[in-house]
């Protein structure tokens, strides 16, 4: 129906009859003669109706509006002196219409295309008309390029591609799985996966040795900026390899796809112990894009003569005291606004934020009374202090204060522009530990239960594992680890979590049958591709680079997902709904 996009043509096209369709992004009347600015995926065009040149597309133009789809057919020229637009890639020439076809209407639109004032909500229940801004567009074009990247780099590497179940069993990954009734087995139910995890670990079993996928996976989890319920990953696995050998790959992967998004990383990415990036920056996932690490005072708070400061600081295994200095922060901030940050970190479980000023005379403060001469220098040399500094201390819980105190630091970087939106700051984080600790004193494993342990037989609490997360600018792409390949190592690590025989053959019976006919070493990597695409694009959340997303409350406005099911359904599989008007 066409002979060109609207954005194809240029100067070297005058002369040329050509045909082109889209929709009206706006007309014009002057004077007689209607301008309609003709949109498609590649840009806008002008079109001329002019009476004088056809009577007919022009009774026709004025009687479109925006949004109705248009063909066009008709004479490119260049337009008069001084009515160029610079802002159009088309802007030096126009169509003279000589052909116009109607091919749809439109009814008057919700809100204008490309409207950024529009609630979510809205926009959302309108996807489709939200997706026709150019920005849009690109989004998902740059997303397109980025899985073609990836599998050309992932297939030029030897991986080959292999799908997956959706519809598996219930497996412990760390979230609630959204359940599948069968109407073949009347009360039981599939589970949509959380990931591939199993089935990736199978094929390794296969001999596949080196397997890919551009997954989908789904999680009934609550939501926030970069999470939603179905989501998609690059899964990777391979066989016979090391960490570094994961690393490398993930790193070719990451290049190749930032590479057609328009931006030239270098490769190898650092590394930072997971310990060192709690201790420094209170985050396994620090933004590196500015200083401002934490620094660790507790020696000099154990010699204080405040007790509850001295007695914090004395249970170094479970307790921190945290230092944070902002350059200059005595001259920035009033004592109004460091009101302000105590009030911020007591909402992530602080009982306060001390601080000292540093004065010409020496550090000013109410903690200066608890400290000697000896103590104040120290600080003051330990944190790297200059007049005109303000140093902020937390103090309490490890776990507490590393949250809080990394949480802090992000915000104080935010409120002095100290983030550069141009960096792209790339990070290994590695030697994570196996077992983190519940709240009820238990333990679970942190990445999944066939993480490769490196010292499984030392304390629960000291074990750490062959896992690997990349991070960019603070935020996690993705993680992996080497996996547990033989039994005895599993089955310590199933001792360590109290998991005993049935419950490991009722959860995990067929990996584990896998696992004991001859399992090669194998170990791989996820990297979530929404969020990719999110950093890659500038986005606020990946709601925007995911066609047809869901809101914060897992639901879709556009096609009202999710709905009731009629009783004809429910009673094929032997389901009732209890207690519906109660919830309703």
């Amino acid at each position: 129906m066409r002979t060109h996009y609207c954005s194809d043509l240029s100067k070297d096209n005058v002369e040329e009859i050509v045909r082109v369709c889209g929709w009206v992004n706006s007309y014009r009347d002057h004077g007689g003669v209607i301008f309609i600015d003709l949109r498609d995926k590649s840009g806008i065009v002008q079109l001329v109706c002019d009476p004088a040149d056809n009577k007919k597309a022009y009774e026709l133009a004025n009687i479109v509006r925006n949004e109705y789809v248009l063909k066009a057919s008709g004479k490119v020229r260049l337009r008069g002196e001084g009515l160029t637009n610079s802002k159009l890639k088309t802007g030096e020439i126009e169509i003279v219409v000589d052909e116009l076809n109607i091919e749809n209407s439109s009814k008057a639109l919700p809100f204008m295309i490309g409207d950024k004032n529009v609630g979510e909500e809205t926009r959302l229940k309108y996807r489709f008309l939200d997706l026709r801004n150019s920005e849009s567009f690109e989004k998902f074009q740059m997303r397109s390029k980025a899985a073609i990247a990836c599998r050309n780099t992932l297939d030029k590497l030897g991986f080959i591609e292999v799908e997956t179940p959706m519809l598996t069993r219930a497996t412990p990954e760390g979230a609630r799985d959204y359940l599948v009734p069968s109407r073949v087995y009347p009360g039981e139910f599939y589970a949509l996966p959380q990931s591939p995890q199993l089935f990736k670990q199978l094929l390794m079993c296969s001999g596949f040795d080196k397997y890919f996928q551009i997954a989908k996976c789904f999680r009934d989890e609550d939501l926030r900026a970069d999470r939603q319920p179905e989501f998609t990953q690059i899964d990777i696995e391979m066989s016979f390899n090391t960490q570094d050998d994961v690393i490398k790959v993930g790193e070719e992967v990451l290049k190749d796809i930032f590479k057609v998004c328009g931006y030239e990383i270098s490769t190898p990415f650092p590394r930072m112990a997971y310990k060192d990036a709690m201790e420094n920056y209170g985050s396994d996932k620090p933004d590196l894009r500015f200083d401002m690490p934490l620094v660790d005072v507790s020696e000099i708070f154990e010699r204080s003569n405040n007790e509850i400061f001295s007695s914090i600081a004395k249970d170094k295994k479970k307790n921190r005291v945290k230092a944070i200095k902002v350059e200059n922060g005595d001259n920035i901030f009033s004592k109004r606004e460091m009101k302000g940050f105590e009030d911020f970190v007591r909402k992530f479980g602080a009982n306060g934020l001390a601080f000292f000023q540093v004065k010409e005379d020496g550090l000013k403060g109410p903690l200066i009374k608890f400290f000697d001469e000896k103590d104040l220098d120290e600080i003051i040399k330990k944190c790297d202090l200059k007049i005109g500094d303000v140093v902020f201390f937390g103090a309490g819980k490890k776990k507490t204060v590393l949250d809080y105190m990394g949480r802090f630091r992000l915000f104080l970087a935010e409120k002095l522009n100290l983030i550069d939106e141009n960096k792209m700051e790339f990070l290994w984080v590695v030697d994570f530990p196996m077992f983190e600790e519940n709240d009820d004193g238990s333990y679970s494993a942190m990445h999944h239960p066939f993480t490769m342990p490196n010292n499984i037989d030392d304390d629960i609490e000291d074990i750490t594992s062959i896992a690997y997360d990349v991070v960019l600018n603070g935020v996690e792409l993705g993680g992996g680890s080497i996996r547990i390949h033989k039994s005895d190592i599993q089955q310590k690590v199933f001792q360590k979590l109290s998991i005993d025989e049935d419950e490991q053959k009722e959860k995990f019976g067929f990996l584990l049958d896998a696992l004991s006919f001859g399992a090669p070493p194998h170990g791989g990597i996820a990297i979530g591709f929404d969020r990719l695409i999110m950093l890659t694009t500038k986005s606020s959340s990946i709601r925007d680079v995911i066609a047809f997303p869901k809101t914060q409350r897992a639901s879709c406005p556009l096609t009202k997902a999710p709905s009731r099911a009629n009783d004809e359904q429910l009673k094929e599989l032997g389901l009732r709904i209890r207690n519906l008007e109660k919830r309703g």
